[in-house]
């Protein structure tokens, strides 16, 4: 039954396919605690309400004897990190440059699931990342890959990158052996962090992770973090780019996860001057459309300030009267890296009238410097 659930599962473009027990990952439990109790999951509360689902996947769904995990390569065709030093350009995560994986993962697995139903029986639930389930411990446990020191997956034929998606069911099928770690004394992947948001391998504090600060964080971004953000403005792929068991894997072809050539290497000047209709159809059917057009443009002015180039201040300046605090608030840092004579200018008349805590706070530290 494993070898037709694999065989009929690569037909709808999946590349791994593994299964698991329920109870194949006794430990999770107690590392998600552990990390919510340090605290590094910053402002994702949804990690803490729901933690017991997360860290037992037979208490998300009792019934199920069997999860099969799989997973689809999305591996990108030229380097990754080369747009880092375009810096007059915004850099998308590899992921979220085409179309929104949680949608075409999920649609195949509902053909996987009904296949599963229509020659097996059972009953299926399926699951792509924004349920409560700890995908990547499951993938190890499926035989997928590793957990590496990055704490993302890493396969020994897909590197480290692989989406993934859950089905679980009531049937019982024969569980996979998991994967082993090779990642060996290499420390790659902790080493390029800009940030520094591994306190140790195999830990991750979200707090200070480019991709948890430009996609989940909804205010203002630490000012000594900003400067190392670079010209990330929405993800970022350092410590899953560097891994050296990339080197074993294609390219992704799926068609429909191939990255949009305006999402590849977009101006910052143009992303700048985004409104709300143009913000909501450039990202149509992208998970960046999610974090709305208001962090996005705090991410992009953080970009814009890092840039080193005062071309691209007139664009900062102009947001300074955007309506949201939060673009505000980020328009003054940039501006103020950029042109800091025009940003004094400015605050004659701009600081007086501002009411809103957070950018009075960027005023006065902007002025300061």
């Amino acid at each position: 039954m494993k070898a037709a659930i694999e065989a009929f599962a690569r037909t709808q473009g999946f590349d791994a396919v593994g299964v698991a027990r329920p109870n194949a990952i006794p430990l999770a439990a107690e590392r998600l605690r552990a990390f919510l109790d340090a605290g590094a999951h910053g402002d994702m509360a949804w990690m803490e309400t729901k933690a017991a689902w997360r860290g037992d996947p037979a208490a998300l769904w009792p019934q199920a004897r069997s999860i099969v995990m799989l997973g689809i390569n999305y591996g990108p065709e030229l380097d990754p990190l080369a747009i880092l030093k375009d810096r007059m350009r915004g850099g998308i995560s590899v992921y979220a440059r085409g179309d929104d994986y949680h949608d075409v993962v999920k649609s195949r697995l509902k053909a996987v699931g009904r296949w599963l139903i229509d020659t097996a029986g059972g009953e299926i639930k399926v699951f792509v990342d924004t349920a409560p389930v700890m995908e990547k411990p499951l993938a190890a446990a499926a035989g997928l890959g590793w957990q590496g020191k990055h704490t993302n997956l890493v396969s020994r034929e897909f590197g480290s990158w692989l989406f993934l998606g859950a089905i679980f069911t009531t049937l019982d099928l024969p569980p996979d052996a998991p994967e082993s770690d090779h990642c060996g004394a290499c420390r790659a992947c902790l080493d390029v962090c800009p940030t520094a948001a591994f306190p140790a391998p195999y830990r991750l504090d979200a707090r200070r992770c480019i991709s948890y600060l430009t996609i989940e964080h909804k205010g203002p971004i630490d000012r000594a973090l900003r400067p190392l953000i670079g010209n990330r403005i929405y993800g970022c792929d350092d410590c899953l780019a560097v891994c050296p068991w990339n080197k074993f894997a294609k390219a992704g072809r799926q068609t429909k996860l191939a990255a949009r050539e305006a999402l590849r290497a977009p101006q910052l000047a143009e992303l700048a001057q985004l409104d709300e209709a143009e913000f909501r159809t450039l990202f149509a059917k992208s998970p960046v459309k999610r974090t709305g057009r208001v962090r996005f443009l705090r991410n992009v002015l953080i970009a814009i300030g890092n840039s080193g180039d005062a071309a691209l201040a007139p664009e900062a300046e102009r947001l300074l009267d955007d309506s949201s605090p939060l673009i505000r608030g980020a328009a003054i840092w940039a501006l103020g890296r950029l042109a800091r004579s025009r940003l004094v200018d400015r605050a004659k008349t701009l600081r007086a009238v501002e009411l809103d805590v957070d950018v009075c706070t960027e005023w006065t530290a902007a002025l300061a410097e």
